[in-house]
């Protein structure tokens, strides 16, 4: 597997060990336990669920029968066999691990391609609740989780496809994963999901692709789904609450050449340019580094920038950006004034990917 490295990035005597930005922790909140499904109201299985999360004996008797259940022969209890360990994972973490000592996750995974699309649902989000224990995901994974959460992805509902793009992101923590979900289908799917979901998939697709792309092969895969288009166009709508998560998706694809060309074809440049005129302190970062990403080794592209107006936004940011941006607006600016020759930036700069 080939995960990349940071950029390294010398020009004019400065060097940038990373151009991405420092902190995506509040672009890129991680997907939870599923926010769908609760407790039955008025039911016996309401009782019986708060009476096993309260208490640890209950809980384990009730979750081995749970377990047992999925085995039914009647689809009825085994979705709601499913539904109940769902939410006994959602709400107490601790069940998290119960669950699949007591042999859950493999029945569980065979759920998921069932072809009853709500059993189905249960299935990828009990799993999905189970995979938000750290201890669980290497299990998960190598019960063979991976290609029925791609089906998932390909013929669920539309709760089942948000499920299961965040399964697969939490399953793409484990380092060992980035490829094998790759190389299952994954990546085209999720870009799907990206441009045609809601706004809740929009999310859940970006924060795996994310996740996925630090690995060569994935970006390249992504580039090649037509990542591109929905990307500049999400970054494009200041009204999608997208454009933090669309760029810091680009910023991680920009390295391979594939990228930056699919990014100047689909429009990427204009969008940039006008995210240094208005966007937020955040997004003007992103998005001179990748700007400075894009032009390093390219006069072509280096002349689009400039001529699509580049220069002032650049320059009033490089006055009032903090220090890292000030460094990276004025490094562009430097490389958008220089003489339309490939030659000098080829002596000053020093790529590594």
């Amino acid at each position: 597997m080939e995960t990349e490295n940071p950029v390294n990035y010398k020009y004019m005597g400065r060097s940038f060990n990373d151009l991405s930005i420092n902190d995506d922790s509040t672009a890129f909140s991680d997907c939870n336990s599923d926010r769908s499904g609760e407790f039955p109201s008025a039911s016996s299985q309401n009782r019986r669920l708060l009476l096993a999360c309260a208490n640890s004996e209950n809980s384990d008797e009730l979750i081995r029968q749970l377990v047992s259940d999925l085995d039914s022969c009647s689809i009825d209890e085994q979705k709601q066999a499913a539904l109940e360990l769902r939410l006994l994972a959602k709400n107490k973490p601790e069940n998290r691990i119960k669950i699949a000592k007591a042999g859950a996750i493999r029945p569980l995974i065979s759920l998921i391609s069932s072809s009853d699309p709500y059993l189905q649902e249960n299935g990828v989000t009990a799993i999905l609740n189970l995979s938000l224990c750290d201890e669980n995901k290497e299990l998960i994974a190598s019960s063979g989780a991976i290609k029925p959460l791609v089906r998932a992805l390909r013929t669920g509902t539309s709760t089942a496809k948000e499920n299961a793009a965040c399964a697969l992101l939490r399953l793409s923590q484990v380092e060992e994963n980035k490829v094998a979900i790759g190389r299952s289908g994954a990546i085209p799917l999720l870009v799907n999901l990206l441009e045609n979901g809601g706004f809740r998939g929009k999310k859940d697709a970006s924060t795996a692709l994310y996740s996925l792309c630090t690995v060569k092969e994935n970006k390249i895969r992504a580039v090649e789904a037509g990542i591109m288009r929905p990307l500049v166009e999400l970054m494009a709508d200041f009204g999608s609450n997208m454009v933090d998560k669309s760029a810091f998706v680009m910023s991680v694809l920009v390295p391979v050449p594939e990228a930056k060309t699919a990014l100047v074809e689909e429009g990427g440049i204009p969008v940039l340019v006008e995210i240094i005129e208005v966007g937020s302190q955040r997004q003007k970062e992103i998005a001179v580094a990748i700007l400075l990403q894009i032009c390093e080794d390219s006069v072509l592209f280096r002349t689009m920038v400039a001529r699509e107006g580049g220069i002032p936004p650049l320059v009033a940011f490089s006055q009032s950006g903090t220090n890292r941006a000030k460094q990276k607006a004025e490094t562009l600016i430097e490389l958008l004034r220089q003489p339309r020759s490939g030659n000098a930036a080829a002596r000053h700069s020093d790529v590594s990917v």
